[in-house]
């Protein structure tokens, strides 16, 4: 017989009745993600049909063309944020600066989100996985409408990260400092239901996720960490497969369920410099948060991901996550290689 479904809406009661007071409001500002989730997640089922696929013919502020998909969803979370009247200022991938909304009526406008909107959208066109994800900090400044200075935060001030992926079915991972859960979209009811209840990350996987045609311009140290995952020295003692989607969060999300490590390392760009792709706050930072409530660790290679200060709203890092004992040997091994 199956078991009880206990929704999301519940779920988040349970765990008001043990959150300090100023979590409260954190519930209502979810379920504003939630519902923007369940609107992006009808558009990419009818995406094909409804002239959502391809490019707009503009360029982000990181230079990269803007894929239809991605202002479609970088809209929606937006006017989520806004909606919601919890969220004083919002930051995303696709936007130049942030957005600062207005405070009338916004007493309670306690929260600063930051998201990517549509994580993978290389995929949007051959109907692969992709994702969402997002960040939440409570506010800084006491008055006026914010800056970015309440933007500009490490990661162990996040007051909450999660994310949504979009595959088979719709599924939603977050966590505020009380455990990493998971839930899945029923589309017969519109509601979220528990799938995950306090993931735990393995401390070893058989799995590793990358980009390997960047493999001959890897910072020093990454090649011989990928040669030892695929060698019986590994850490789980056998060798390891590969799965990469071109989805951060599609191959984050088999990571913190199966244990195992996603690598983005810094690679070298013509002029000799090596230098990370992914953005700090909008998709390492937040994925180093769950995986470290669930066990596991967020790394640059050099320094743990939750400690690095912003600089800017688009700053870009090198990226290892995953179970601590791949974290932990990239690291050496990365360390043994700029001692040469």
């Amino acid at each position: 017989m199956p078991g009880k479904l206990i929704s999301l809406t519940y779920h988040l009661l349970q765990e008001d009745q043990v959150a300090s007071r100023d979590h409260l409001e954190f519930s209502r500002l979810l379920t504003q993600i939630t519902m923007a989730a369940r609107i992006i997640g009808q558009e990419l089922r009818r995406a094909g049909l409804g002239n959502l696929l391809g490019k707009t013919g503009a360029t982000n502020v990181q230079q990269e063309e803007v894929k239809k998909l991605d202002e479609f969803a970088n809209e929606v979370l937006i006017a989520a944020c806004e909606e919601s009247g919890l969220v004083f200022g919002a930051a995303s991938e696709e936007l130049a600066g942030a957005t600062h909304f207005p405070l009338q009526g916004r007493s309670g406008a306690a929260y600063a989100v930051l998201f990517d909107p549509m994580d993978g959208s290389s995929n949007t066109d051959v109907n692969g996985c992709l994702g969402s994800i997002f960040s939440i900090f409570r506010r800084r400044s006491l008055q006026g409408p914010g800056t970015d200075a309440d933007l500009l935060r490490t990661g162990r001030e996040l007051f909450a990260a999660g994310y949504i992926l979009y595959g088979p079915s719709i599924e939603l991972v977050y966590s505020r400092g009380l455990g990493v859960h998971g839930f899945t979209l029923d589309p017969g009811v519109g509601q979220f239901f528990q799938s995950h209840y306090g993931i735990r990350m393995p401390p070893f996987g058989s799995v590793y996720s990358t980009n390997e045609g960047n493999r001959r311009r890897w910072q020093p140290g990454i090649s011989e960490f990928v040669g030892q995952l695929g060698s019986d020295e590994s850490p789980s003692g056998k060798p390891y497969s590969t799965r990469y989607t071109g989805c951060l969060t599609a191959d984050f999300h088999r990571i913190l369920l199966e244990g195992g490590v996603y690598l983005y390392p810094e690679v070298r760009s013509s002029d000799g410099s090596y230098s990370g792709k992914l953005r700090l706050l909008y998709e390492a930072m937040p994925l180093a948060y769950l995986a470290q409530n669930a066990g596991g660790r967020g790394s640059s290679g050099a320094e743990c991901i939750l400690d690095i200060q912003p600089a800017s709203l688009h700053q870009r890092v090198a990226l290892i996550l995953g179970s601590q004992a791949e974290v932990d040997l990239a690291e050496r091994l990365i360390a043994a290689a700029g001692e040469h």
